[in-house]
């Protein structure tokens, strides 16, 4: 049997180890973590986003951004941060895209928030731009509106996972056994998770339940920003709106999906993800004071947002191999049955503006 690397990551599981405290080791352990010791974005890595995929969804983005500025009343201080920047692509376009809106260009401010020291370095290195900064928080931002936006980020942001046991909640663990093979184990859970858990109802009557503490945990400051300042948070993600107590929980490398059982034997050398429950992360913004729009897929909201028309404004003065390409770029995009429909797109927001573009 091959040796997993475990040990390169210095996990004690004499104890049983929560599955997100785990994974999380997996993925930002500094120097080793799989988003601290490589690009694993494009054809060499081992996934492709959509910005990476195309430019066309970048600039929607950023048409996006432009609108809800200006549903705002076009304040003179604008905020935009990105979550989870990835490689970069996604602002590099934001930032062309903005220069064709000199009003808006002239008074934004943009943010790239980044835990990870290697791919921040590869963001600077794709954007090359002194008018942006990385932050660790979001402490800097004070004044005027603030607009968040992830693609593809609150799905990598572990999650917790539990079995109802004759109506008692038991937490999934991981626990090494004779250094060698990692094995789950269930254990009571802890009385401040359970209680947190009981209170949403698009949680309640389920026999196996995907919490994610550590992305609330993450969503709490940005929510305070944005109940002091106003603005919003624009999420797109890989998800579902309907639980049916599955372990949603998967792991990628080299561009295809391995088994557990693979992961388990090269640690920080695959993508582990989990689904997004978007009821529940709607549920939670409500909690804390946000209105929610409609929650859409994206093949919904870019298509709202004009990207079919752009994409037949820029073939026009394309060769037939690039129209090929674009025409197949925007089918992965809006496919049902791939990214179109796999995705989800919410938005919670404070602002006395409702008429946001996008979801109706």
């Amino acid at each position: 049997m091959m040796k997993p690397t475990l040990k390169k990551f210095n996990i004690t599981l004499k104890k049983p180890l929560p599955i997100d405290d785990f994974i999380e080791k997996i993925l930002y352990e500094p120097e080793i973590g799989y988003y601290s010791s490589k690009n694993p974005f494009g054809k060499n890595g081992d996934f492709i986003t959509s910005p990476t995929i195309s430019n066309l969804f970048s600039e929607i983005i950023g048409i996006w951004l432009v609108s809800a500025w200006e549903k705002m009343d076009k304040p003179k201080i604008f905020n935009f941060v990105e979550l989870g920047p990835g490689d970069g692509s996604l602002t590099k376009v934001i930032i062309s895209t903005l220069k064709k809106f000199p009003e808006l260009n002239k008074v934004i401010k943009i943010y790239l928030y980044e835990k990870s020291t290697f791919l921040k370095t590869l963001q600077k290195q794709n954007i090359n731009n002194k008018n942006i900064k990385w932050i660790k928080n979001f402490d800097s931002i004070k004044k005027g509106p603030v607009i968040f936006f992830g693609n593809e980020f609150f799905d990598a942001i572990p999650i917790k996972q539990f079995s109802n046991i004759n109506n008692e909640l038991f937490e999934k663990c991981y626990l090494m056994k004779n250094n060698i093979d990692v094995i789950e184990k269930f254990i009571r859970g802890k009385k401040k998770d359970v209680a947190q858990i009981m209170t949403f109802k698009t949680l309640k009557k389920l026999k196996f339940i995907e919490f994610p503490k550590k992305g609330f945990l993450e969503l709490d400051p940005i929510i305070k920003k944005i109940s002091k300042l106003s603005g919003g948070i624009l999420l797109i993600d890989y998800g579902y709106l309907y639980t049916n107590n599955s372990n949603t929980i998967q792991a990628v490398m080299d561009n295809k999906k391995i088994s557990t059982e693979t992961m388990l034997k090269n640690l920080g050398k695959a993508d582990i993800t989990s689904l997004v429950n978007f009821n529940l992360l709607k549920e939670y913004l409500l909690k804390n004071n946000l209105k929610v729009k409609k929650i859409v897929t994206q093949r919904f909201f870019l298509e709202r947002m004009g990207i079919i028309e752009r994409a037949q404004i820029l073939e026009k003065k394309r060769t037939y191999d690039e129209q090929k390409y674009m025409r197949e770029t925007l089918t992965r995009l809006l496919e049902e049955k791939q990214m179109g429909g796999l995705f989800k797109v919410i938005f919670g927001y404070k602002n006395k503006n409702n008429d946001f573009f996008g979801f109706e």
